[in-house]
C-alpha cells in the first residue's frame, strides 16, 4: 500500500480541526443548573459566562440546560463525542467517558488509554481512539484496556474512522480514503483526491465530506462522485429520516449551505432560506421529527424538515454550536467560528 503525502493550507485543515477539536470558554465552571427555554426569550443574544461550555436538552431542543458544572474540574475542554449509550470527553492530555442515562453526566477517567489520543469513533465493533499521526487503539471491554491496531496507518495524518452495516472498515485521512473488508488485515486505498473527512452510510449509499464538497458511493465504497462540489469543502453530512442532510462552503456566495436529499445523495434541495446566510453554520443533526442546525445566530430547529426554522437556544459571545445526538439526548458546544 502506498501513501501519498499531500499538504494544504493551515485555513483549511483549521476548517476541519474546528469541528473534530473544539476549543471552548476556560474558566471556572458553576455549580447550578441553568435551563433556557425558547419560548421565554426575548432576544438572540446571551451574555456570555465562562461556565456556559456544554449545554443538554432532553425535549428535541425546546429548553437548555448548562450542565458544565458535570464536566471535570478545571477542564479545559477540547474534543466531545458521542453514541447512543456512551459520551466521550478530550481535555488536554486525558479521555473521560460517562454513560448517557443520568440528568448529569459523571466522567470516569480512562487511564489505560495512550495520551495522545485526541479522537474517538463508535463502531459495531467496539471504540477506537486515534490521533492525527496514525496511532489507533481499541478498547477491550472485558478487561477494561486499550491495545493497538491497524499500525498501517502511522504517520498518515488520519482524520475518522467509520464501520459499515455489513462490517466495512474506512479511515479517512489527508492522502485519501482507505477500505478494509477483513477487519483490518489488510487495507485498499479507493480514494487518494484530497482528504476524506466524516462517513454516513443509509440504505447502501455512502457519503462523505471531502475537500471539494459531498461525494457518494453505491458500490460499497470502491468508487465516489462528487454530489454537492461548488469550489468549497464539505463540512458536514448527517444521516436523516429518508436521506442525507449536508453543510457545504459555497466559494460564490462566500456562506455555507445546509441542504437535503431525499433520494439517497443523487439530488439535494436548500433548506436554508429561513437562515441568516452565515459562512460558519456548523452543524446539522436530526433527533425525532427534528432538525437541529448549529448557526452563528444560535440553535436552530425545524420539523418540516428545513420549510421552517425557530430559534430553541441564542448564540453565546458570537460563538457557534456544535451539535451532537445521543440516544434521544442532545448535546450542544459553542465554539469559535472558522479558522
Amino acid at each position: 500500500m502506498k501513501f501519498v503525502n499531500l499538504s494544504f493550507l493551515y485555513c483549511m485543515l483549521h476548517l476541519f480541526s474546528c469541528d473534530q477539536a473544539m476549543e471552548f470558554a476556560p474558566g471556572s465552571v458553576t455549580k447550578s443548573l441553568t435551563s433556557i427555554n425558547a419560548d421565554s426569550m426575548k432576544t438572540n443574544t446571551v451574555e456570555p459566562e465562562t461556565s456556559q461550555v456544554l449545554f443538554q436538552s432532553k425535549d428535541g431542543g425546546q429548553t437548555w440546560d448548562d450542565i458544565s458544572q458535570s464536566l471535570p474540574e478545571n477542564a479545559q475542554t477540547e474534543g466531545f463525542f458521542t453514541d447512543k449509550k456512551e459520551l466521550y470527553l478530550r481535555v488536554k492530555n486525558s479521555m473521560y467517558r460517562s454513560k448517557n442515562d443520568s440528568k448529569l453526566p459523571v466522567w470516569e477517567k480512562e487511564f489505560s488509554l495512550d495520551k495522545r489520543c485526541t479522537d474517538v469513533a463508535f463502531i459495531r465493533s467496539g471504540i477506537m481512539a486515534f490521533n492525527y499521526e496514525g496511532q489507533i487503539y481499541q478498547k477491550i471491554n472485558s478487561i477494561g484496556t486499550w491495545l493497538p491496531v491497524f499500525s498501517n496507518f502511522k504517520k498518515q495524518l488520519l482524520r475518522t474512522i467509520f464501520e459499515t452495516s455489513d462490517g466495512t472498515l474506512f479511515v479517512g485521512c489527508d492522502n485519501g480514503l482507505f477500505k478494509s473488508v477483513d477487519n483490518g488485515q489488510n487495507w485498499k486505498q479507493v480514494r487518494s483526491e484530497g482528504w476524506v473527512m466524516k462517513l454516513v452510510e443509509s440504505e447502501g449509499v455512502l457519503l462523505a465530506t471531502g475537500q471539494k464538497g459531498i461525494m457518494r458511493s453505491t458500490d460499497k465504497g470502491e468508487n465516489w462522485d462528487w454530489v454537492i462540489s461548488e469550489g468549497g469543502v464539505g463540512i458536514d453530512v448527517a444521516q436523516i429520516d429518508g436521506g442525507f442532510a449536508a453543510i457545504t462552503y459555497n466559494t460564490t456566495s462566500k456562506s455555507r449551505r445546509v441542504r437535503i436529499s431525499l433520494d439517497k445523495g443523487m439530488t439535494w434541495n436548500a433548506i436554508d432560506a429561513g437562515l441568516q446566510s452565515s459562512d460558519s453554520v456548523t452543524s446539522i443533526s436530526q433527533l425525532g421529527k427534528y432538525l437541529i442546525c448549529g448557526h452563528p445566530d444560535g440553535i436552530f430547529r425545524s420539523s418540516d424538515m428545513g420549510k421552517t426554522w425557530n430559534i430553541v437556544m441564542p448564540s453565546i459571545d458570537k460563538k457557534v454550536f456544535s451539535i451532537y445526538v445521543a440516544g434521544n439526548t442532545l448535546y450542544a458546544i459553542p465554539r469559535n467560528a472558522g479558522c
